[in-house]
């Protein structure tokens, strides 16, 4: 994939060339301000071969540095629990950056933009067993003399051999340090063009981080967004506090306990659901004995439902659900079972998913799965190949009836549709029986009757008309929230 770019350098090429990957390397060799160190460990020296292979690299390099055995490694860059991690690439570039400056400070710092380019990965091995990722960052000025900046990625490698991936990281290597010298005043373009001339079917950026005095008003999480929104991967995570984070670091060998929701606001219904469900899940002796991650999931679709993204209506969600202690999924995903799919790329341990009455009908409707060959069997198959259930929270008559129109609860039990009471398509009866007999779909208890009856949409439409009673449907935290920063229309 080509692109064109905008760069800030007298050196770089015009707006209508396409850029190349020998013509970036090229544009940063020739411009006479640019001097920097190359440190990679795994995979080979990917990055730095680009720029030797052009030519003109004797303006850019200082130093190049592969230290692959451990004990080389250690004593340079100090031990560390995990070789290919975040904090090993902060602690190289934290080394490389510091002797830079120490030895070329004094002698060229008022003419040099002094940069640090740094990997850590683990490319394919030969038997095939290993996780294909690694870490990127790149430590750059803006200007002589000025502090520096930090872009970090994390990137996953889809190629089926150990030469391609090579390639892949040489390239993506690339783009970053050119989009660091050249389009910082725009993150989203840098981000945009990790892929360039690679493509997303090769390689996955799940994670980017920018920091430094010139990103103080750039917000990683809707450049973690844009990640998703262009193809770059299939899902970002936030924490609590709103930090971008790793998913693998965050998921690897954790139960999962997931909610998807629109969460416009959180409400106390939903944390009610996470609750009953967290109890359920918490019995199986799977669960009792790894640590549980808890989750709420917004998906593209869900953000994407008024015709444009809106990125204060995307943080207020984010904000609200991590003042209730959540951490956030934002993924593409549609269907479930890719959903948990891609929980099962990093953990083998229990998976919860936390739904309404809604959502299990549209788990069940065959409309969503037309383009798989085995349709409704296949997706059903592959939701609950693995230690995966869905709890399912009752909801009230009223509150589905926002959503579709059923007939009353099989048993007679009046207002309250359950998983156990739910009457679904006639030639999909016994699916269900056999889905509920086998406890892959568990109903939930113990739950919270008032809470069953306002839908999630009316109390927006209270918090948007002033309608106090709101403040009782929302969690405190939440509520306060909302009031101090007037989230969703709040007067």
């Amino acid at each position: 994939m080509l692109t064109t770019a905008t760069p800030s350098s007298d050196s770089a090429p015009s707006p209508k060339e396409l850029l190349t990957t020998g013509r970036k390397a090229l544009t940063v060799n020739l411009d006479a301000a640019l001097y920097g160190t190359f440190a990679e460990i795994g995979a080979g020296q990917e990055v730095a071969r680009h720029f030797f292979q052009v030519g003109g690299a004797a303006g850019t390099v200082a130093k190049t540095i592969s230290a692959y055995d451990m004990a080389f490694s250690d004593a340079i860059y100090g031990k560390a629990p995990r070789y290919v991690s975040r904090e090993r690439l902060h602690t190289m570039l934290d080394h490389e950056y510091a002797l830079l400056t120490e030895r070329l400070g004094a002698a060229r710092g008022d003419s040099t933009r002094f940069f640090v380019f740094a990997d850590t990965v683990a490319a394919r091995n030969y038997k095939g067993t290993n996780e294909c990722h690694g870490w990127m960052g790149v430590r750059f000025q803006i200007n002589p003399g000025e502090a520096p900046n930090d872009v970090v990625i994390h990137v996953r490698m889809w190629d089926k051999e150990n030469v391609l991936q090579q390639q892949a990281l040489g390239i993506i290597g690339v783009n970053l340090l050119y989009g660091a010298a050249y389009l910082h005043h725009d993150p989203k373009a840098l981000v945009a063009s990790l892929a360039d001339n690679l493509g997303t079917d090769r390689i996955e950026v799940d994670m980017v981080q920018f920091s430094g005095p010139a990103f103080a008003r750039v917000d990683n999480r809707l450049l973690s967004l844009f990640l998703v929104e262009a193809g770059l991967t299939n899902a970002v995570l936030f924490s609590p506090a709103g930090e971008v984070l790793q998913p693998s670091e965050v998921l690897r060998r954790k139960a999962v306990l997931v909610e998807r929701g629109s969460f416009r606001p959180v409400t106390n219904v939903n944390l009610d659901m996470l609750r009953c469900a967290g109890e359920q899940f918490a019995q199986d002796p799977a669960v009792a004995r790894s640590e549980t991650l808890v989750l709420a999931e917004l998906t593209m679709h869900n953000l994407l439902a008024s015709g444009s993204l809106d990125p204060a209506d995307f943080l207020a969600r984010v904000d609200v659900l991590g003042a209730v202690g959540l951490h956030v999924l934002v993924s593409n995903y549609s269907v479930f079972f890719r959903l948990t799919q891609y929980f099962r790329r990093y953990t083998q341990e229990p998976i919860g998913v936390v739904l309404g009455i809604n959502t299990l009908l549209g788990v069940l409707d065959e409309k969503y799965y037309e383009n798989l060959p085995g349709g409704i069997l296949e997706s059903i198959g592959r939701l609950f190949r693995e230690a995966v259930r869905l709890y399912v929270y009752p909801m009230h008559r009223d509150a589905l009836a926002a959503y579709c129109d059923l007939p009353p609860p099989a048993d007679g039990a009046g207002a309250i549709y359950t998983a156990a009471n739910l009457q679904v398509a006639p030639h999909l009866r016994h699916l269900y029986a056999h889905l509920l007999e086998n406890r892959h779909v568990v109903g939930v208890t113990n739950y919270d009757p008032v809470a069953l009856a306002i839908p999630s949409r009316d109390i927006l439409r209270r918090i948007q008309t002033a309608d106090p009673s709101w403040n009782l449907l929302v969690p405190p935290a939440a509520a306060e929230l909302i009031r101090a920063r007037r989230l969703f229309g709040c007067p």
